[in-house]
Protein backbone atom coordinates (compact mmCIF):
# COMPACT_ATOMS: atom_id res chain seq x y z
CA UNK A 1 0.00 0.00 0.00
CA UNK A 2 1.23 3.49 -0.75
CA UNK A 3 1.72 5.83 1.70
CA UNK A 4 0.32 9.84 1.58
CA UNK A 5 1.81 12.39 3.03
CA UNK A 6 -0.75 14.99 2.35
CA UNK A 7 -4.04 13.03 3.50
CA UNK A 8 -7.47 14.77 3.19
CA UNK A 9 -9.09 14.24 7.14
CA UNK A 10 -12.62 14.65 7.32
CA UNK A 11 -13.80 16.55 10.69
CA UNK A 12 -16.37 14.66 11.61
CA UNK A 13 -16.68 14.66 15.34
CA UNK A 14 -20.31 13.08 15.21
CA UNK A 15 -19.04 10.26 13.63
CA UNK A 16 -16.47 9.47 15.80
CA UNK A 17 -18.40 9.38 19.06
CA UNK A 18 -20.92 6.89 16.32
CA UNK A 19 -17.58 4.80 15.80
CA UNK A 20 -16.52 5.24 19.59
CA UNK A 21 -19.95 3.73 20.40
CA UNK A 22 -19.19 0.59 18.65
CA UNK A 23 -16.41 -0.32 19.91
CA UNK A 24 -16.02 -3.31 22.65
CA UNK A 25 -17.31 -5.74 21.04
CA UNK A 26 -20.69 -5.06 20.86
CA UNK A 27 -20.91 -4.18 23.96
CA UNK A 28 -22.63 -0.67 25.10
CA UNK A 29 -20.94 2.00 25.02
CA UNK A 30 -21.32 2.66 28.58
CA UNK A 31 -20.27 -0.79 29.44
CA UNK A 32 -16.48 -0.51 28.89
CA UNK A 33 -14.29 2.58 30.12
CA UNK A 34 -10.55 3.23 29.79
CA UNK A 35 -9.13 1.84 32.58
CA UNK A 36 -5.33 2.65 33.59
CA UNK A 37 -2.99 -0.37 35.23
CA UNK A 38 0.91 -1.09 35.14
CA UNK A 39 1.34 -4.82 34.26
CA UNK A 40 5.12 -5.46 36.21
CA UNK A 41 5.61 -3.80 39.65
CA UNK A 42 7.70 -5.18 42.12
CA UNK A 43 7.68 -5.36 45.92
CA UNK A 44 9.53 -6.16 48.32
CA UNK A 45 9.12 -9.64 48.42
CA UNK A 46 11.24 -9.73 45.22
CA UNK A 47 14.26 -11.17 47.39
CA UNK A 48 17.89 -11.04 47.59
CA UNK A 49 19.73 -14.45 49.48
CA UNK A 50 22.49 -15.28 51.70
CA UNK A 51 23.89 -18.04 50.12
CA UNK A 52 25.86 -18.69 52.88
CA UNK A 53 23.04 -21.22 53.98
CA UNK A 54 21.99 -23.66 51.57
CA UNK A 55 19.06 -23.89 50.34
CA UNK A 56 19.53 -19.69 50.38
CA UNK A 57 17.99 -17.81 52.97
CA UNK A 58 15.27 -15.11 51.13
CA UNK A 59 16.75 -11.45 52.31
CA UNK A 60 13.18 -9.25 52.27
CA UNK A 61 13.23 -5.56 50.49
CA UNK A 62 16.93 -6.39 49.10
CA UNK A 63 16.00 -6.32 45.32
CA UNK A 64 12.56 -4.20 45.69
CA UNK A 65 11.87 -1.94 48.25
CA UNK A 66 8.08 -1.69 49.11
CA UNK A 67 4.99 -3.25 50.01
CA UNK A 68 2.14 -3.76 47.82
CA UNK A 69 -0.02 -1.73 50.26
CA UNK A 70 2.32 0.71 49.32
CA UNK A 71 2.71 -0.22 45.54
CA UNK A 72 -1.44 0.19 45.54
CA UNK A 73 -2.07 3.16 47.19
CA UNK A 74 0.58 4.77 45.04
CA UNK A 75 -0.83 3.35 41.50
CA UNK A 76 -4.24 4.77 42.85
CA UNK A 77 -2.82 8.34 43.30
CA UNK A 78 -1.30 8.14 39.73
CA UNK A 79 -4.85 6.88 38.34
CA UNK A 80 -4.13 3.82 38.06
CA UNK A 81 -7.03 1.39 38.31
CA UNK A 82 -5.35 -1.85 37.92
CA UNK A 83 -2.22 -3.37 38.83
CA UNK A 84 0.26 -6.98 38.97
CA UNK A 85 2.22 -7.75 41.30
CA UNK A 86 5.17 -9.81 39.87
CA UNK A 87 7.94 -10.10 41.83
CA UNK A 88 11.52 -11.91 41.02
CA UNK A 89 11.31 -15.73 41.37
CA UNK A 90 15.07 -17.51 42.58
CA UNK A 91 16.15 -19.68 45.14
CA UNK A 92 12.64 -21.69 46.24
CA UNK A 93 10.90 -18.37 45.97
CA UNK A 94 7.65 -20.21 45.27
CA UNK A 95 7.22 -20.51 48.82
CA UNK A 96 7.75 -17.40 49.52
CA UNK A 97 5.55 -16.06 47.14
CA UNK A 98 2.84 -18.71 48.74
CA UNK A 99 3.36 -18.47 52.06
CA UNK A 100 4.36 -14.70 52.36
CA UNK A 101 3.52 -12.40 49.79
CA UNK A 102 0.00 -13.53 49.01
CA UNK A 103 -0.97 -12.65 52.18
CA UNK A 104 0.43 -9.44 51.54
CA UNK A 105 -1.50 -9.10 48.46
CA UNK A 106 -4.69 -10.66 50.25
CA UNK A 107 -4.46 -7.98 52.84
CA UNK A 108 -3.44 -4.89 50.11
CA UNK A 109 -6.97 -6.02 48.04
CA UNK A 110 -8.64 -5.10 51.42
CA UNK A 111 -6.50 -2.09 52.26
CA UNK A 112 -6.73 -0.36 48.14
CA UNK A 113 -10.02 -2.02 47.06
CA UNK A 114 -10.65 0.69 44.37
CA UNK A 115 -7.15 -0.98 42.64
CA UNK A 116 -7.74 -4.36 40.74
CA UNK A 117 -4.69 -5.81 42.26
CA UNK A 118 -3.60 -9.44 39.80
CA UNK A 119 -1.40 -11.75 41.45
CA UNK A 120 1.73 -12.72 38.75
CA UNK A 121 5.22 -12.69 38.73
CA UNK A 122 7.99 -11.97 36.93
CA UNK A 123 9.15 -15.12 35.51
CA UNK A 124 12.63 -16.34 34.67
CA UNK A 125 11.62 -17.84 31.33
CA UNK A 126 14.10 -21.17 30.45
CA UNK A 127 16.48 -20.04 28.37
CA UNK A 128 14.93 -16.77 27.81
CA UNK A 129 14.73 -12.82 29.77
CA UNK A 130 12.20 -11.85 31.99
CA UNK A 131 8.15 -12.79 31.36
CA UNK A 132 5.48 -11.04 33.17
CA UNK A 133 3.08 -13.72 34.18
CA UNK A 134 -0.40 -12.79 34.93
CA UNK A 135 -2.91 -15.53 37.02
CA UNK A 136 -6.77 -15.03 36.41
CA UNK A 137 -8.22 -13.72 40.01
CA UNK A 138 -9.38 -17.07 41.55
CA UNK A 139 -9.40 -18.78 44.96
CA UNK A 140 -6.92 -20.90 43.62
CA UNK A 141 -4.80 -18.28 42.20
CA UNK A 142 -1.63 -19.21 44.57
CA UNK A 143 -1.84 -22.51 44.19
CA UNK A 144 -1.57 -22.15 40.43
CA UNK A 145 1.23 -19.31 40.83
CA UNK A 146 3.00 -22.15 43.30
CA UNK A 147 3.00 -24.92 40.59
CA UNK A 148 4.10 -22.69 37.36
CA UNK A 149 6.79 -21.13 39.97
CA UNK A 150 7.88 -24.02 41.44
CA UNK A 151 8.47 -26.26 37.92
CA UNK A 152 9.59 -24.15 35.56
CA UNK A 153 11.49 -20.96 36.93
CA UNK A 154 14.88 -21.63 36.19
CA UNK A 155 15.88 -19.82 39.29
CA UNK A 156 13.46 -22.04 41.64
CA UNK A 157 16.02 -24.74 41.92
CA UNK A 158 18.90 -24.90 43.83
CA UNK A 159 21.23 -27.75 42.84
CA UNK A 160 24.75 -27.90 42.60
CA UNK A 161 25.66 -28.21 40.39
CA UNK A 162 22.97 -26.23 38.51
CA UNK A 163 20.00 -28.39 36.45
CA UNK A 164 20.65 -27.38 32.84
CA UNK A 165 17.12 -28.52 32.13
CA UNK A 166 16.12 -25.27 33.84
CA UNK A 167 17.56 -23.11 31.35
CA UNK A 168 16.31 -24.96 28.38
CA UNK A 169 13.71 -24.98 25.79
CA UNK A 170 12.37 -28.34 26.43
CA UNK A 171 11.39 -27.02 29.83
CA UNK A 172 10.12 -23.84 28.06
CA UNK A 173 8.04 -25.80 25.87
CA UNK A 174 6.78 -27.62 29.02
CA UNK A 175 5.59 -24.55 30.76
CA UNK A 176 3.88 -23.34 28.32
CA UNK A 177 2.18 -26.66 27.72
CA UNK A 178 0.97 -26.70 31.04
CA UNK A 179 -0.32 -22.98 31.18
CA UNK A 180 -2.34 -23.23 27.43
CA UNK A 181 -3.80 -26.53 28.98
CA UNK A 182 -5.32 -24.92 32.76
CA UNK A 183 -8.85 -24.28 32.82
CA UNK A 184 -8.47 -20.34 33.34
CA UNK A 185 -5.22 -19.32 31.07
CA UNK A 186 -2.99 -16.78 32.68
CA UNK A 187 -1.00 -14.36 29.90
CA UNK A 188 1.78 -14.00 29.46
CA UNK A 189 4.57 -11.15 28.36
CA UNK A 190 7.97 -10.49 27.49
CA UNK A 191 9.65 -8.37 29.61
CA UNK A 192 12.31 -5.44 28.42
CA UNK A 193 12.59 -7.60 25.27
CA UNK A 194 15.69 -5.91 24.03
CA UNK A 195 17.74 -5.22 26.81
CA UNK A 196 20.51 -7.78 26.25
CA UNK A 197 20.57 -6.84 22.55
CA UNK A 198 23.95 -5.97 21.02
CA UNK A 199 22.70 -3.60 18.57
CA UNK A 200 19.68 -2.52 16.21
CA UNK A 201 18.96 -6.50 14.98
CA UNK A 202 21.29 -8.16 17.10
CA UNK A 203 19.18 -9.54 19.61
CA UNK A 204 19.74 -11.24 22.93
CA UNK A 205 18.08 -13.40 25.37
CA UNK A 206 15.09 -12.87 23.65
CA UNK A 207 14.64 -13.99 19.71
CA UNK A 208 12.15 -13.29 16.85
CA UNK A 209 12.54 -17.28 16.75
CA UNK A 210 11.73 -17.67 19.99
CA UNK A 211 8.48 -15.33 20.15
CA UNK A 212 7.20 -16.74 17.01
CA UNK A 213 7.28 -20.30 18.49
CA UNK A 214 6.00 -19.14 22.38
CA UNK A 215 2.82 -17.79 20.65
CA UNK A 216 2.68 -20.64 18.42
CA UNK A 217 2.72 -23.22 21.34
CA UNK A 218 0.45 -21.14 23.47
CA UNK A 219 -1.27 -18.67 21.58
CA UNK A 220 -4.33 -17.78 23.97
CA UNK A 221 -1.40 -17.28 26.66
CA UNK A 222 1.61 -16.00 25.32
CA UNK A 223 0.05 -12.48 24.36
CA UNK A 224 2.90 -9.78 23.60
CA UNK A 225 5.86 -8.07 24.85
CA UNK A 226 6.71 -4.92 26.76
CA UNK A 227 6.78 -1.92 24.02
CA UNK A 228 7.59 0.36 26.21
CA UNK A 229 9.89 -1.14 29.02
CA UNK A 230 10.38 0.21 32.74
CA UNK A 231 13.20 1.83 34.75
CA UNK A 232 12.38 5.06 32.77
CA UNK A 233 13.82 7.36 35.28
CA UNK A 234 17.00 5.72 35.55
CA UNK A 235 18.36 9.03 33.97
CA UNK A 236 17.06 11.18 36.36
CA UNK A 237 18.52 9.33 39.46
CA UNK A 238 21.64 11.20 40.30
CA UNK A 239 22.70 7.69 41.79
CA UNK A 240 21.52 5.32 39.39
CA UNK A 241 24.12 2.66 37.81
CA UNK A 242 22.31 3.51 33.78
CA UNK A 243 22.30 6.90 32.11
CA UNK A 244 19.67 5.49 30.14
CA UNK A 245 16.05 5.24 29.64
CA UNK A 246 15.03 2.00 30.47
CA UNK A 247 18.35 0.81 31.87
CA UNK A 248 19.22 -0.75 28.91
CA UNK A 249 22.80 -2.59 28.23
CA UNK A 250 24.53 -1.59 25.40
CA UNK A 251 25.14 2.14 24.26
CA UNK A 252 23.98 0.69 20.69
CA UNK A 253 21.10 -0.39 21.33
CA UNK A 254 18.93 1.69 23.41
CA UNK A 255 15.06 2.29 23.52
CA UNK A 256 13.72 4.78 20.90
CA UNK A 257 11.38 7.36 22.13
CA UNK A 258 11.12 5.04 25.15
CA UNK A 259 9.92 2.36 23.49
CA UNK A 260 11.87 -1.30 22.97
CA UNK A 261 13.60 -1.66 19.25
CA UNK A 262 11.07 -4.16 18.49
CA UNK A 263 7.81 -2.15 18.92
CA UNK A 264 9.60 1.52 17.73
CA UNK A 265 10.80 0.52 14.20
CA UNK A 266 8.18 1.18 11.61
CA UNK A 267 8.51 -2.40 9.81
CA UNK A 268 10.24 -3.89 12.36
CA UNK A 269 10.27 -6.95 13.93
CA UNK A 270 6.47 -6.07 15.73
CA UNK A 271 5.49 -5.33 11.98
CA UNK A 272 6.51 -8.74 11.24
CA UNK A 273 4.84 -10.49 13.48
CA UNK A 274 1.69 -8.57 12.76
CA UNK A 275 2.26 -9.21 8.95
CA UNK A 276 1.87 -13.16 9.78
CA UNK A 277 -1.64 -12.09 11.28
CA UNK A 278 -0.58 -12.97 14.86
CA UNK A 279 -2.77 -11.35 17.49
CA UNK A 280 0.50 -10.17 19.39
CA UNK A 281 -0.09 -7.25 21.57
CA UNK A 282 2.47 -4.29 23.31
CA UNK A 283 2.09 -2.65 26.77
CA UNK A 284 4.15 -0.31 28.65
CA UNK A 285 5.09 -0.94 32.68
CA UNK A 286 6.84 0.75 35.43
CA UNK A 287 9.03 -1.84 36.70
CA UNK A 288 8.90 -0.47 39.95
CA UNK A 289 12.09 -1.51 42.35
CA UNK A 290 13.23 1.29 43.75
CA UNK A 291 11.69 4.73 42.92
CA UNK A 292 14.64 6.87 41.15
CA UNK A 293 14.58 9.93 44.18
CA UNK A 294 14.80 7.28 47.13
CA UNK A 295 17.50 8.25 49.49
CA UNK A 296 18.45 4.36 50.63
CA UNK A 297 18.64 2.82 47.52
CA UNK A 298 19.81 4.06 43.70
CA UNK A 299 16.84 3.60 42.07
CA UNK A 300 15.55 3.99 38.54
CA UNK A 301 11.89 3.95 38.71
CA UNK A 302 8.82 5.48 38.68
CA UNK A 303 5.77 4.98 40.95
CA UNK A 304 3.70 2.40 39.10
CA UNK A 305 1.85 4.80 36.56
CA UNK A 306 3.12 8.11 37.50
CA UNK A 307 5.24 7.92 33.96
CA UNK A 308 3.89 5.05 31.89
CA UNK A 309 0.34 3.82 31.78
CA UNK A 310 -1.42 0.43 29.74
CA UNK A 311 -4.86 1.77 29.17
CA UNK A 312 -6.96 -1.28 28.67
CA UNK A 313 -10.97 -0.83 27.40
CA UNK A 314 -12.88 -2.79 29.77
CA UNK A 315 -15.23 -3.07 32.83
CA UNK A 316 -13.56 -2.46 35.99
CA UNK A 317 -13.56 -6.28 36.11
CA UNK A 318 -10.68 -8.94 36.82
CA UNK A 319 -12.12 -11.01 34.62
CA UNK A 320 -12.45 -8.29 31.67
CA UNK A 321 -9.31 -6.50 32.50
CA UNK A 322 -7.77 -9.61 31.82
CA UNK A 323 -9.90 -9.97 28.69
CA UNK A 324 -8.84 -6.95 27.70
CA UNK A 325 -5.56 -7.70 27.44
CA UNK A 326 -5.60 -10.50 25.78
CA UNK A 327 -7.75 -9.40 23.38
CA UNK A 328 -5.79 -6.10 22.65
CA UNK A 329 -8.10 -3.47 23.91
CA UNK A 330 -5.47 -1.35 24.81
CA UNK A 331 -2.72 0.88 24.33
CA UNK A 332 0.74 2.14 25.62
CA UNK A 333 2.03 5.55 26.74
CA UNK A 334 4.33 7.95 28.25
CA UNK A 335 3.79 10.76 30.33
CA UNK A 336 -0.05 10.85 30.43
CA UNK A 337 0.09 12.58 26.66
CA UNK A 338 -3.16 10.86 25.73
CA UNK A 339 -5.62 9.64 28.46
CA UNK A 340 -8.20 7.91 26.14
CA UNK A 341 -7.77 6.52 22.39
CA UNK A 342 -10.92 5.40 20.15
CA UNK A 343 -9.50 3.89 16.94
CA UNK A 344 -11.65 2.08 14.45
CA UNK A 345 -12.23 0.90 11.05
CA UNK A 346 -15.64 0.98 9.19
CA UNK A 347 -17.39 -0.43 6.09
CA UNK A 348 -20.67 0.09 5.64
CA UNK A 349 -22.25 -1.48 9.14
CA UNK A 350 -19.75 -2.77 9.88
CA UNK A 351 -16.91 -1.87 12.21
CA UNK A 352 -13.85 -2.94 14.96
CA UNK A 353 -11.63 -1.27 17.27
CA UNK A 354 -8.30 -2.09 18.76
CA UNK A 355 -7.65 -5.81 19.06
CA UNK A 356 -10.35 -6.89 16.70
CA UNK A 357 -11.17 -7.62 13.07
CA UNK A 358 -13.12 -5.79 10.22
CA UNK A 359 -14.41 -8.86 7.77
CA UNK A 360 -15.06 -6.92 4.10
CA UNK A 361 -15.32 -7.92 0.62
CA UNK A 362 -12.25 -7.37 -1.90
CA UNK A 363 -12.56 -3.66 -2.94
CA UNK A 364 -14.27 -2.50 -0.20
CA UNK A 365 -14.03 1.38 1.00
CA UNK A 366 -12.73 1.85 4.83
CA UNK A 367 -12.27 4.51 6.87
CA UNK A 368 -10.12 4.93 9.83
CA UNK A 369 -11.50 7.12 12.81
CA UNK A 370 -8.64 8.21 15.40
CA UNK A 371 -10.05 10.33 18.37
CA UNK A 372 -8.37 10.77 21.87
CA UNK A 373 -8.36 13.04 25.02
CA UNK A 374 -5.50 15.03 25.09
CA UNK A 375 -6.23 16.15 28.79
CA UNK A 376 -5.53 20.07 30.06
CA UNK A 377 -4.16 18.26 33.39
CA UNK A 378 -0.64 18.35 34.51
CA UNK A 379 1.04 14.64 34.34
CA UNK A 380 3.65 13.16 37.44
CA UNK A 381 6.19 15.83 36.12
CA UNK A 382 3.78 18.52 36.54
CA UNK A 383 3.81 19.50 32.95
CA UNK A 384 1.00 19.26 30.50
CA UNK A 385 2.49 18.08 27.04
CA UNK A 386 0.92 18.07 24.11
CA UNK A 387 0.23 15.72 21.23
CA UNK A 388 1.72 17.13 18.45
CA UNK A 389 1.14 14.69 15.62
CA UNK A 390 -0.36 11.27 15.21
CA UNK A 391 0.70 8.94 12.42
CA UNK A 392 -2.01 6.06 11.15
CA UNK A 393 0.23 2.88 10.14
CA UNK A 394 -0.31 0.27 7.47
CA UNK A 395 1.05 -2.79 6.80
CA UNK A 396 -0.15 -6.40 4.88
CA UNK A 397 -0.76 -10.06 6.32
CA UNK A 398 0.45 -12.02 4.26
CA UNK A 399 0.45 -15.27 6.65
CA UNK A 400 3.24 -17.30 7.81
CA UNK A 401 7.33 -16.52 7.32
CA UNK A 402 9.68 -19.32 6.18
CA UNK A 403 12.31 -17.67 8.24
CA UNK A 404 11.38 -17.59 11.72
CA UNK A 405 14.17 -15.17 12.69
CA UNK A 406 12.97 -12.65 10.71
CA UNK A 407 12.19 -9.40 11.74
CA UNK A 408 11.03 -6.89 9.15
CA UNK A 409 7.85 -6.20 7.26
CA UNK A 410 8.86 -4.57 4.02
CA UNK A 411 5.46 -3.78 3.58
CA UNK A 412 4.57 -1.32 6.65
CA UNK A 413 4.23 2.21 5.75
CA UNK A 414 3.58 5.50 7.57
CA UNK A 415 0.21 5.73 5.47
CA UNK A 416 -0.48 9.23 7.00
CA UNK A 417 0.54 11.91 9.21
CA UNK A 418 -1.53 14.18 11.09
CA UNK A 419 0.04 17.26 12.68
CA UNK A 420 -2.00 18.90 15.27
CA UNK A 421 -3.73 21.65 13.23
CA UNK A 422 -5.01 19.36 11.08
CA UNK A 423 -7.18 17.92 13.13
CA UNK A 424 -10.62 18.41 14.71
CA UNK A 425 -10.93 19.88 18.69
CA UNK A 426 -13.73 19.28 21.13
CA UNK A 427 -12.18 20.97 23.96
CA UNK A 428 -9.21 18.48 25.06
CA UNK A 429 -10.71 15.78 22.74
CA UNK A 430 -9.23 15.24 19.31
CA UNK A 431 -10.32 13.43 16.35
CA UNK A 432 -9.87 12.59 12.16
CA UNK A 433 -11.12 10.39 10.01
CA UNK A 434 -9.82 9.18 6.37
CA UNK A 435 -10.68 6.51 4.39
CA UNK A 436 -7.28 3.63 3.30
CA UNK A 437 -7.47 3.30 -0.72
CA UNK A 438 -9.97 0.58 -2.04
CA UNK A 439 -8.88 -2.94 0.23
CA UNK A 440 -7.95 -6.11 -1.97
CA UNK A 441 -5.70 -7.73 0.63
CA UNK A 442 -5.64 -8.42 4.29
CA UNK A 443 -4.03 -5.76 6.33
CA UNK A 444 -3.84 -4.37 9.50
CA UNK A 445 -3.89 -0.65 10.43
CA UNK A 446 -1.90 0.64 14.38
CA UNK A 447 -1.71 4.45 15.55
CA UNK A 448 0.79 6.45 17.16
CA UNK A 449 1.59 9.93 18.55
CA UNK A 450 3.99 11.88 20.07
CA UNK A 451 5.01 15.26 22.01
CA UNK A 452 7.67 15.93 19.69
CA UNK A 453 8.88 16.72 16.12
CA UNK A 454 10.66 13.89 15.56
CA UNK A 455 9.50 12.04 12.19
CA UNK A 456 10.82 8.66 13.79
CA UNK A 457 12.03 7.96 17.08
CA UNK A 458 15.25 8.37 17.27
CA UNK A 459 17.52 6.17 19.52
CA UNK A 460 17.43 7.26 22.87
CA UNK A 461 20.92 8.89 24.21
CA UNK A 462 22.59 9.20 27.53
CA UNK A 463 21.07 11.35 30.77
CA UNK A 464 18.14 12.07 28.08
CA UNK A 465 14.93 13.38 30.27
CA UNK A 466 11.84 11.15 29.83
CA UNK A 467 9.47 13.39 30.59
CA UNK A 468 10.09 15.75 27.17
CA UNK A 469 9.85 12.59 24.45
CA UNK A 470 6.59 11.47 24.83
CA UNK A 471 5.04 8.59 22.78
CA UNK A 472 1.79 6.49 22.69
CA UNK A 473 1.22 3.39 20.71
CA UNK A 474 -1.87 1.47 19.88
CA UNK A 475 -2.56 -1.74 19.00
CA UNK A 476 -3.76 -3.20 15.77
CA UNK A 477 -6.89 -3.34 14.24
CA UNK A 478 -6.83 -6.64 11.74
CA UNK A 479 -8.48 -6.24 8.08
CA UNK A 480 -9.42 -9.39 6.81
CA UNK A 481 -10.89 -9.88 3.15
CA UNK A 482 -13.89 -12.73 2.93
Amino acid sequence: MSSQSAPSPRFLWSCVLCAAAALALAQPAADREWLAGDSHIHSHWSTGYDYRTSPPTPIKGQDALYSTPRNAVMARRFGLRWMVTTDHGGPYHSKVNLEQAYRELTLSRELVPDVLQFYGMELNMPGMDHHTLIVPHAADEASVLFEIESRFDYNEDWALPPDPRRQSAGLRREALAHMQGLDRLPILFANHPSRSAEAIGRYGRVEPWELRENNDLAPEVYRGMEGAPGHQAATLSPTSRSRYRGAYWNPGAQTLGGFDQMTAIVGGLWDALLGEGRRFWIVASSDSHFHYTEPVRAGSDFWPGEFHKTWVHARPTYADVLDGLRRGRMFAVAGDLVTELEVSLASGRRKAGLGGTLRVAPGAQVTATIAFRDPETANGAGENPAVRRVDLIVGEVRGPTSDPANDRNPTTRVFARFPREALARDGDRYAVETVLPAVDRDLYVRVRGTSSEDIEPPMDGPDENPWHDLWFYSNPIFIEIE
